[in-house]
């Protein structure tokens, strides 16, 4: 299978990332970069791309635009530079959660925040919460393996929206978030689910080991999932309108977790 990514911030995300992984001695195949244009966010990602010894190819607009034809509107826009990765999985930094748990359960006075995605279809609201995700530290996000934006052309877009975290952020696809918010629970997590009419935010103390679910703007957590939850906890807001952008309140809560968490 391979991959076709676009955008400086993810592009330059993924070229650091399987640089380091070079450096540590891990070996890397299928990895290309083609360029159109050198302008100075290029050159900038090429010097790394060279230092780790990544194959850079000199190209035209004809073959870029070519090679990103079938990728979602938004992702085509390649601005001179196209990474494709073949035979990697679309999902790099994509874990086996009931390992994750198990290493959990044996690092039981660890500190860690997992976000479980209910329904999230939208890859751009994915990216952004995987970015803010990065940015405060979360350790797993959690989605379903339906109803969720996590497919190969979705990736395209997640990965642009997270200006690359999506490299960096573990994220576990999962059969049934119900029971994987028992098998949390199992290993010491509170789970909060965020909905408006719950425990104001700014007056709860975090447990520990914390997992925070965000629904569907439509409809909400699902009732077999809320039914797990320990919290419910929301986000004092004084707006005319019902309520924020999911990736955005998911912002909000990583900051009051992290705020929390510092103090």
């Amino acid at each position: 299978m391979r991959q076709i990514i676009t955008g400086f911030h993810a592009i330059e995300e993924k070229v650091r990332r399987f640089a380091d992984e070079v450096e540590s001695g891990k070996k890397i195949s299928g990895f290309t970069i083609y360029v159109s244009k050198t302008g100075p966010r290029v050159k900038k990602i090429l010097e790394i791309a060279k230092k780790a010894g990544l194959t850079a190819v000199d190209s035209d607009s004809k073959k870029l635009d070519s090679l990103v034809q079938n990728l979602p509107e938004v992702a085509r826009d390649h601005r001179g530079i196209v990474l494709t990765i073949d035979g990697e999985d679309v999902k790099s930094s994509e874990v086996n959660f009931d390992q994750w748990i198990a290493e959990q359960k044996v690092n039981e006075s660890e500190k860690s925040t997992v976000i479980i995605l209910d329904s999230v279809t939208d890859p751009h609201n994915v990216g952004a919460i995987i970015r803010s995700c990065d940015q405060f530290g979360a350790s797993l996000v959690v989605m379903p393996s339906r109803h969720s934006a996590n497919d190969f052309a979705d990736n395209e877009i997640i990965s642009r929206s997270s200006a690359g975290a999506s490299a960096y952020v573990p994220c576990a696809v999962v059969t049934n978030l119900s029971r994987a918010a028992q098998k949390l629970k199992d290993a010491g997590f509170w789970i909060y689910g965020a909905d408006a009419g719950g425990e104001n935010v700014t007056k709860i103390d975090f447990a520990p080991k914390t997992a925070i679910v965000m629904g569907s703007e439509g409809t909400g957590i699902s009732r077999l999932l809320e039914e797990q939850c320990d919290t419910i906890v929301s986000i004092p807001t004084c707006g005319k309108i019902d309520s924020l952008n999911v990736s955005v309140a998911a912002g909000v809560l990583l900051f009051e977790r992290k705020r929390k968490l510092d103090l």
